[in-house]
C-alpha cells in the first residue's frame, strides 16, 4: 500500500500538465482491466467489463473518477535580477506560500528540476502592517539562489512549479503530503480496480485531469461513456480540529470513508447514497456522512441522459496546503467500498430506467 501511494504522491502533475502521473496510472491499471486508453483531454480511462450483468436487460455503466491533477504554479516573468514571478494554477491559498520550498520544472535546456523558495519578507524590512497582512500572489516571487544569467538560461515563461514537499509517513496510522487532494483518490481508484472481481456493471475507472481549475477533464470522458452511475473519489472535509466549531462536526480522521450527501455543486442522488451506505453496513466498512466541496460528480451527474452520482473519499485535513494529513484506515475503507460496491451496483438503479 505505502509503496504505491508514495510513488503516486511523489510524481508531479499540476493541472494541465498531468502527463507523468497519468503514465504511472496507465501502467498500474493496464494489467488488471480489459481495456485502457487516454482521451484527447488527457484522461486515463480503464474498463473492467461486467461478469454478472442481468441477461434480460442492458449492461449498466459505472464511472469511478479520481482527479490526477494537483494545484501548483506557472512561471509568468523573470526579472533582471533572476527572481521569478508566477501565477497560480488552481486554488492556492496565499497565506501558505511564503517560505515554501518549490521545484521549477525547467524545460528550456532539457528537463531539469530546480530547487527554490517562495521568498518571505524579512520582518524588519516591512511596516508593522506588513507583518500582519497576507501578501497576494502577484507580490510574491521565487528565488532560485542562482545568478540572473543562469536562471534565464534554464527557465522560461510557462515552466511549471510544484511544491518540494514529499510524501511522509508520520506514524503507523497517519501520512502527510502536499497533493492528497486528490492523489489519495487516485490510489484508491487503482487499488480498487486491482481487487475488483465479478462486477455486475461495466466499471470505468477514470483518472481525470484539470479538476482543480474548474472540473474540466471529466466531462469529455462522461460524454463518451454515458454512465448510469458515477462515484467521484475525492477528499472529504473533516471537522475534527480546533479550527472547526463543534456544531459543524461531520467527519473525523480514522472513522471511515466519507460519503457525500450534498456539496456546493451536486446533490448526491439519494438512491446511490443509500446504496453506498447499505454496502458499508452489510460489509462492515466504516463510513461517515459528509457534506463536501465540488468534485467530478457534478459533471458526471449532468452529462448525457443523466446519472446517479455522488462522492466518497478519505477525510483529509488541511487540503490545498503542503501538509495534508490522511489516516491509512480511511484510505483502506474507501478502497474496500469501491471494490465491493461495483459487485452490486446495479441494484441501486430504478427498474423503469432506459
Amino acid at each position: 500500500m505505502i509503496e504505491l501511494l508514495e510513488r503516486i504522491c511523489n510524481t508531479p502533475g499540476v493541472s494541465g500538465f498531468e502527463g507523468a502521473v497519468q503514465d504511472l496510472v496507465f501502467r498500474e491499471l493496464s494489467p488488471v482491466v480489459d481495456e485502457v486508453w487516454r482521451d484527447r483531454m488527457g484522461n486515463v480511462i480503464a474498463l473492467k467489463r461486467a461478469t454478472r450483468a442481468d441477461p434480460d436487460g442492458p449492461t449498466r455503466k459505472l464511472i469511478y473518477s479520481a482527479h490526477a491533477d494537483e494545484i501548483g504554479m506557472i512561471v509568468s516573468h523573470i526579472d533582471p535580477q533572476g527572481f521569478i514571478r508566477f501565477r497560480a494554477i488552481g486554488g492556492l491559498d496565499p497565506r501558505t506560500l511564503p517560505s515554501q520550498r518549490v521545484l521549477v520544472h525547467a524545460t528550456k535546456s532539457g528537463p531539469v528540476e530546480l530547487k527554490g523558495v517562495i521568498a518571505p519578507q524579512a520582518g524588519w524590512l516591512g511596516t508593522p502592517a506588513d507583518r500582519e497582512r497576507v501578501f497576494p500572489i502577484n507580490e510574491l516571487y521565487i528565488d532560485l539562489g542562482r545568478p540572473a544569467a543562469r536562471v534565464k538560461e534554464l527557465v522560461e515563461i510557462g515552466d511549471v512549479v510544484t511544491f518540494a514537499s514529499r510524501f511522509e509517513r508520520l506514524n503507523e496510522d497517519m501520512v502527510m503530503g502536499s497533493n492528497f487532494d486528490d492523489r489519495i483518490g487516485v490510489y484508491c481508484l487503482i487499488e480498487a480496480m486491482k481487487r475488483l472481481e465479478n462486477p455486475d456493471v461495466d466499471v470505468y475507472a477514470v483518472s481525470s485531469v484539470q479538476e482543480e481549475v474548474g472540473v474540466r477533464g471529466i466531462p469529455t470522458a462522461a460524454n463518451v461513456i454515458e454512465p448510469d452511475i458515477g462515484v467521484a473519489i475525492d477528499g472529504s472535509l473533516p471537522s475534527d480540529t480546533p479550527y472547526a466549531k463543534p456544531e459543524e462536526h461531520q467527519c473525523a480522521l480514522g472513522d471511515g470513508t466519507g460519503i457525500y450527501l450534498i456539496d456546493n455543486r451536486t446533490i448526491g442522488s439519494p438512491a446511490l447514497v443509500r446504496g453506498l451506505i447499505d454496502t458499508c453496513q452489510r460489509h462492515a466498512i466504516p463510513y461517515q456522512r459528509n457534506l463536501g466541496g465540488g468534485t467530478d460528480a457534478s459533471e458526471i451527474q449532468r452529462r448525457g441522459a443523466g446519472a446517479l452520482a455522488t462522492t466518497i473519499g478519505a477525510p483529509t485535513r488541511y487540503m490545498h496546503s503542503t501538509v495534508q494529513l490522511c489516516h491509512l484506515a480511511d484510505i483502506e475503507a474507501t478502497t474496500r467500498l469501491l471494490a465491493t460496491f461495483a459487485t452490486e451496483a446495479a441494484r441501486v438503479l430504478p427498474s423503469d430506467w432506459r
